[in-house]
């Protein structure tokens, strides 16, 4: 399959986010190799991916590989890093060993902390602000849960800027189902999406309910001190709200309840992948709030807990909001 835009999109990462996007540019004709791991690459090898949305199950042979360099990277290819942020190191060293370091990186992920170690390897770094709701529970299998459109994807140069790459891969993701335009300040953009993942950890461990409880607004109320703190610009809610009322305006909505189980961070805790980003998000404020003298009590717990929870395997909404409130004091 091939495409007159030349060179191929390299899926770092083929679960719930990189599933969707490599499966979405694979059906518009684009070349696609996802790189996964373990049952995930098995199931995609054979019998391929199944991306499932509001009113179609489709059954995709996308091209698979292990690893970064089993999918021979090449100068003209743009690699999308889809990892959860705790694997970014690990992903980066080995396509570092693996591909031109003029080969374009753009970082598809939660938090603010990729795109800079990208840059340390690679010059031509992007950063991409994923508006996306998907799951990914069993191998080979991704439900989206947004449609006609499946999400938004603004992206710009890091640490800003647009160019000629920009719009090229925003005009293949607009031909792919997504929402995506170039975006100067798209780190704005990831400050302020940065906000919403605190309440991450939240979901994860007590549910639904977490997300709407008072701590999420504590924890938000935190991240933004921090980032005054560190004269930090980022994007309003409002600002947020308006880019997500253009989906609106295109007849788009939660057209697949059962396509959004839960945050990414509820969904490692559902795999028992034995990991969490949480260092990433929750992370993040108490490592600004540590440099600049802001508290950051609520983030701490929820970084404490959501690691623990992790590690100990332990299942999603094993919490109440009434016991981490308890631990707070």
């Amino acid at each position: 399959m091939g495409h007159p835009d030349g060179g191929r999109y390299i899926i770092y990462g083929a679960g719930a986010i990189g599933g969707a996007i490599g499966g979405r540019l694979f059906q518009h004709g684009y070349d696609v190799v996802l790189v996964a791991r373990g049952a995930q690459y098995t199931a995609l090898r054979d019998p391929g991916l199944q991306l499932i949305s509001a009113d179609t199950t489709s059954h995709l042979a996308v091209p698979v590989a292990d690893s970064a360099a089993a999918a021979i990277p090449a100068a003209d290819d743009v690699v999308i890093l889809t990892t959860k942020s705790q694997d970014t190191a690990g992903a980066l060293r080995e396509l570092a060993a693996a591909a031109d370091p003029d080969v374009v990186v753009v970082c598809g992920q939660n938090g603010v902390d990729n795109e800079r170690q990208a840059l340390r390897l690679f010059r031509r770094v992007y950063a991409m602000c994923v508006m996306l709701p998907a799951t990914y529970l069993e191998p080979g299998v991704v439900e989206v849960g947004w449609g006609p459109a499946t999400g938004i994807l603004d992206l710009g140069r890091y640490p800003a800027g647009v160019d000629g790459t920009a719009e090229r891969i925003a005009g293949a993701l607009e031909a792919s189902t997504f929402l995506s335009r170039p975006d100067a300040s798209v780190m704005r953009r990831k400050y302020q999406k940065l906000l919403l993942n605190l309440g991450n950890s939240l979901d994860a461990a007590c549910g639904p309910a977490g997300r709407a409880s008072e701590l999420y607004g504590r924890a938000k109320a935190e991240g933004e001190a921090c980032y005054r703190a560190a004269g930090i610009d980022f994007a309003s809610d409002e600002q947020d709200k308006a880019r997500r009322a253009e989906l609106r305006a295109r007849g788009v909505g939660a057209t697949r309840p059962g396509g959004f189980r839960g945050s990414s961070s509820w969904q490692s805790l559902a795999r028992g992948t034995g990991t969490i980003e949480a260092d990433y998000l929750n992370g993040e404020i108490v490592l600004l709030g540590r440099r600049h003298g802001v508290a950051t009590p609520v983030n701490e717990l929820l970084q404490r807990v959501a690691n623990r929870m992790a590690r100990e395997r332990m299942a999603p909404g094993s919490y109440t909001v009434e016991d981490l409130l308890a631990q707070l004091g």
